[in-house]
């Protein structure tokens, strides 16, 4: 009888945690960094960026100030904490390489995140950022898209949606999907049944053909290497992988001067003859 009312309570505190886990998921998933308009602003010009403002006007994020020529463009979608100006080290790497593969950089913000108004969740990510890219289309001959970690899911969902518009992905510390990093990391819960944000890279990836180039931590403990590396195995288009042993999920090394920038452009631009692995 003492076993049976002890299996019992460990039962309810089990389907507790569970239920738990459903209602506050995007707390555990979600870590937003806030800031008003006026820092912002003063941010933004100490790291030479302006405002990115969509068709209606409002403001989506922030754009490198010599946005615009109409050759190329990428926009970043970061990961999980912080906020988009937090990034501007991915738009260091952009700028600083060689003039022929000269990129404007559109950082995305999220809802929720800096003083975009909004809450996170896969669906406005998803929503928001398809309708700030739709903005770009007409305006570059070229478009790339880059996803940190959970902007992966983002990134990987645009390249689904606008497959003929995008012209390739930077992919960072990248995962198959959400529900198998849940499954890492909360072993003894049902993460397919409970997980609502999902973000399926996998999938999304099967409807795109474009040139896919991964950058992966070595000793990353937020995403296994083992799904990154999954999902850079069961892309069928162009790819290249570049691991950066050592490194952690937030220690990945972004020197403009790192030689994997001008290989990362190169093999996006001309990826018949870059494909591989570094």
């Amino acid at each position: 009888m003492i076993l049976l009312k002890a299996l019992a309570i460990l039962l309810l505190i089990y389907i507790l945690l569970c239920l738990a886990l459903v209602g506050c998921q995007r707390q555990v998933v979600y870590y937003p960094s806030k800031a008003t308009e006026e820092q912002l602003d003063n941010e933004a010009r100490k790291k030479g960026m302006v405002r990115w403002r969509g068709e209606d006007g409002t403001s989506v994020g922030w754009k490198t100030a010599a946005a615009g020529d109409g050759s190329r463009a990428v926009v970043v979608f970061h990961g999980n904490a912080g906020y988009a100006l937090h990034r501007t080290y991915i738009a260091d790497g952009f700028e600083a390489l060689e003039e022929e593969h000269a990129w404007s950089v559109y950082l995305f913000e999220y809802p929720g995140y800096g003083a975009r108004p909004g809450q996170p969740s896969q669906s406005t990510f998803q929503t928001t950022a398809a309708a700030a890219i739709s903005s770009l289309f007409d305006d570059y001959e070229k478009l790339f898209v880059v996803g940190e970690s959970i902007g992966t899911g983002v990134a990987t969902h645009l390249a689904e949606r606008f497959s003929e518009r995008i012209d390739g992905l930077l992919l960072i510390t990248p995962f198959t999907s959400l529900v198998d990093v849940g499954k890492k990391h909360y072993p003894i819960f049902p993460i397919d049944l409970l997980l609502r944000e999902r973000y399926d890279n996998r999938s999304a990836l099967r409807h795109y053909q474009g040139p896919v180039a991964f950058l992966i931590a070595g000793n990353d403990e937020i995403i296994p290497n083992s799904l990154s590396y999954k999902l850079y195995e069961g892309y069928d288009g162009f790819k290249r992988m570049w691991i950066q042993e050592g490194q952690g999920h937030n220690t990945l090394k972004f020197a403009p001067s790192a030689p994997w920038w001008q290989e990362m452009a190169g093999f996006l631009l001309h990826p018949r003859s870059a494909s591989g692995r570094d």
